[in-house]
């Protein structure tokens, strides 16, 4: 199965309706036991040392995240019920939020370029396929019975000058990671909603954009609105978007926020006083924001 489900159910919600809140993570594989899982299935040969990839490139504490709101939303109201997505499928080797074929310049690809075997390929589109349906099946639920989605997403400190993923990437990362140069790129910002296109236009709902964006300020951080990326039509959050207008929501939160040390190459332990810190704002933006009752 290419993802796991968790489900929050309020002390009166009905159990029989659809949730209120879902919150999809298409990068939901961190932990090392999730990479080795899926490459163990795996024919074809890799970059080696391709973890370390996986390590800087996952988004560490995004689901420690989604289970903090989930549960604090029905703790809120409890005629509430909340629904957690998790993807267990490695962008290192097929980013599901991507839609396959569809080219973004700046941006990672679907399937990586260094997968060559055929029948890896083969197993990667339908491990990213199974996950994408399910997103699909529970976005319209929820959403389609007036609920709210969310895409959440956590990224690394910093932009580093990478401009494409090659079969390099792992000596590529070594480079830009090195004690001379790691704290020389630019800082990205505390909290990016995603949520405009690429020239500006705010996507989503100010419903659910504008809580956010006080919420977060309150807490001191730093808030921005697609200045680290748009909302790409290659991406699956875009989609989602487009097909319920005003009902999603998607953004990134630092990842050295979440956890109690930043280590690029290795599997972090995740805060959970961070992580329920930065969950507080995304209750609020959905209590306010038109989540069904």
């Amino acid at each position: 199965m290419p993802y796991v489900l968790h489900r929050a159910m309020g002390a009166l919600a009905d159990p029989t309706a659809p949730p209120d809140l879902l919150v999809e993570l298409p990068h939901a594989a961190w932990r090392r036991a999730h990479f080795e899982a899926v490459r163990a299935r795996l024919k074809g040969s890799f970059p080696e040392g391709l973890i370390d990839f996986f390590f800087v490139n996952t988004d560490v504490g995004a689901e420690a995240v989604a289970m903090a709101l989930a549960s604090a939303l029905v703790e809120v109201d409890p005629r509430r019920s909340a629904m957690v997505l998790a993807c267990r499928v490695p962008r290192t080797f097929v980013d599901c939020n991507r839609v396959l074929g569809e080219q973004a310049a700046g941006m990672t690809p679907g399937l990586a370029p260094y997968v060559h075997d055929p029948a890896d390929q083969d197993l990667l589109t339908g491990l990213h396929r199974g996950y994408v349906e399910a997103a699909d099946l529970w976005v319209e639920r929820v959403c389609g019975a007036g609920g709210v989605a969310i895409s959440l997403h956590s990224y690394a400190p910093r932009t580093v000058p990478i401009e494409q993923i090659t079969e390099r990437i792992v000596e590529d990362l070594h480079r830009v990671y090195a004690p001379e140069l790691a704290d020389s790129w630019p800082l990205r910002p505390q909290v990016d909603l995603i949520s405009t296109d690429e020239q500006g236009k705010r996507l989503l709902a100010d419903a659910l954009v504008e809580p956010c964006l006080r919420g977060y300020a309150a807490l001191g951080l730093e808030v921005t609105e697609g200045r680290t990326y748009p909302l790409h039509p290659a991406t699956q959050a875009a989609r989602f978007a487009a097909r319920h207008p005003g009902r999603t929501l998607c953004l990134e939160l630092r990842r050295d926020l979440l956890v109690r040390e930043w280590r690029p190459f290795e599997e972090m332990e995740v805060d959970p006083r961070a992580v329920e810190r930065l969950a507080g704002p995304l209750v609020e933006a959905v209590r306010l924001g038109g989540a069904r009752r």
